[in-house]
């Protein structure tokens, strides 16, 4: 016998798909369940690790950021093992369905996902959960788990976090991509009054403005096109708790404007909403970007810089802290391994090639390495690679010869002439050469915008933001790019 849908069985739902993800929330509500929404594999394992109110079933996407739906799946089984997983993909391939039903779903299903077999597999999934069945004791939140470092800057990081994690005041953390920014700010919840209330992140970059403003703010029914019902947005859902802004840098500025009222005010609209909304949230936003230098060329807000940077951590790369390559391999070793398949050692020459690499893309990259050694297991062979890259990438350095006295006497004119005007100079010779290769392009295309980002080989977003900082538009004729009319203003 099939049992009920209930409001108190709740449903975790990860998908990356904004659309497909609204989508399953809105069948799965109108079935009576509750729902737990997750836009990527890590966030589903920090969901379920975090959920007051026990999962009774998850959704997964096989394709998604950060951590695939198969990887996720494994980490699922690991921790609790009795839970129903449903495997969703827009692939289903064989060896996809192979893999997932391997792995332990219970059910897989194709999308476009329909309500009739959602709701059947949903059914099924919990008629099969093991009769008694009872969830294991919650563990420590990942980001604790995670946060590990030997070194003397990561042990300050760490009793900061302790310290001002109790804390409500806003937090800016700074450091290249792949050094743990979301990993601290989770650290920094779990120190906090809010350790048991929501923590939701949103990647600003990953989505277009128009998407970010309706996941934070929510919209009204009918506030657009597509808005067939009222929609809470993040500050709502996190009301109580803390948000993530992972690169904060790239909000466009439009929106920036309205996330300094928030934090200002407490007190937000939702998209064609009129009432004002009041919510307790703290936020912490993260970016690898100078936010000084993008104050400086306008894609900033000084006023909100200084609203988020009440209190700052720098998370150094990888390279800035060398004695915490090997324990973080350790503990990654030991959070994918198999415990029936346990891996060989690290050999000597191995531990000394990761110590000497400079990891460019961090802890994220050392993770990735740690995984792939688990599954080819040759110390020799990745010990040599790793040597090739740190030779690729920093080939010897030559000694220049000595310059000549006139050289000399050059350069220090140079340095006498006022640095303004240097500086100035640079500038109006950067636009220019920008504005004459985006012209370019924006002609071959027909003012394509979309085609003159891919032949450019830059963002979309960042293209057309260009294209209003240098004023393009205004000086295109119509049908043509006016690009002479640019050049000799730019002149």
């Amino acid at each position: 016998m099939q049992p009920e849908p209930n409001p108190r069985r709740t449903i975790l739902v990860g998908e990356d798909d904004l659309e497909v993800r609204g989508y399953l929330e809105l069948v799965l509500k109108s079935l009576g369940y509750s729902v737990e929404l997750a836009q990527d594999g890590d966030e589903v394992i920090s969901c379920l690790e975090s959920a007051e109110s026990e999962i009774s079933a998850v959704l997964l996407d096989v394709s998604m950021p950060n951590r695939d739906g198969l990887d996720a799946l494994c980490e699922i089984k690991r921790i609790q093992p009795g839970l129903p997983v449903i495997m969703i993909s827009g692939a289903a391939s064989t060896p996809n369905v192979i893999a997932a039903v391997q792995k332990g779903a219970s059910d897989f299903l194709c999308k476009p996902v329909l309500h009739d077999d959602l709701r059947k597999a949903i059914a099924r999934a919990l008629t099969a959960r093991p009769a008694g069945y009872t969830p294991p004791p919650r563990v420590q939140p990942a980001g604790a788990r995670a946060f590990v470092g030997k070194s003397a800057r990561m042990k300050e990081i760490q009793a900061l976090a302790g310290q001002v994690g109790w804390s409500d005041a806003p937090v800016l953390i700074q450091g290249e991509t792949g050094t743990g920014k979301e990993v601290l700010a989770r650290e920094l919840h779990g120190h906090s009054r809010r350790a048991k209330k929501p923590f939701l992140k949103l990647n600003c970059a990953a989505l277009p403005s128009e998407l970010v403003e309706s996941e934070l703010f929510g919209y009204e029914r009918g506030a657009f096109t597509g808005a067939f019902q009222k929609k809470a947005g993040m500050f709502e859902m996190a009301n109580s708790g803390t948000i993530l802004l992972d690169e904060i840098g790239d909000m466009d500025v439009r929106l920036q404007a309205k996330l300094l009222q928030v934090l200002q005010d407490q007190e937000f609209q939702r998209i064609g909403g009129k009432e004002p909304i009041k919510v307790d949230v703290r936020v912490i936003a993260a970016t690898h970007r100078d936010l000084e230098m993008a104050i400086g060329d306008r894609s900033f807000r000084e006023d909100l810089y200084y609203r988020l940077n009440v209190i700052n951590i720098h998370l150094p790369a990888l390279r800035e802290r060398t004695e915490d390559i090997l324990p973080l391999a350790e503990f990654l070793t030991k959070r994918h391994a198999s415990p029936e398949n346990p891996p060989p050692p690290l050999s000597p020459q191995l531990k000394a090639a990761m110590v000497a690499y400079r990891w460019p893309g961090n802890v994220r990259e050392l993770e990735n390495f740690v995984r792939k050694y688990l599954i080819l297991g040759d110390n020799g062979m990745l010990a040599s690679e790793l040597q090739a890259k740190e030779r690729t990438a920093n080939p010897p350095v030559h000694t220049p010869a000595p310059v000549t006295p006139i050289r000399a006497e050059l350069r220090v004119d140079a340095i006498r002439t006022p640095a303004p005007q240097i500086l100035e100079h640079v500038a109006k010779a950067k636009d220019q050469a920008e504005a004459e290769a985006i012209l370019a392009a924006l002609t071959s295309t027909h003012w394509n915008r979309k085609r003159a980002a891919a032949l450019l080989h830059v963002d979309y977003k960042a293209l057309l933001y260009k294209i209003k900082r240098l004023r393009l538009e205004e000086n295109r004729e119509p049908g043509e790019a006016g690009a002479e009319q640019f050049l000799a203003i730019a002149r």
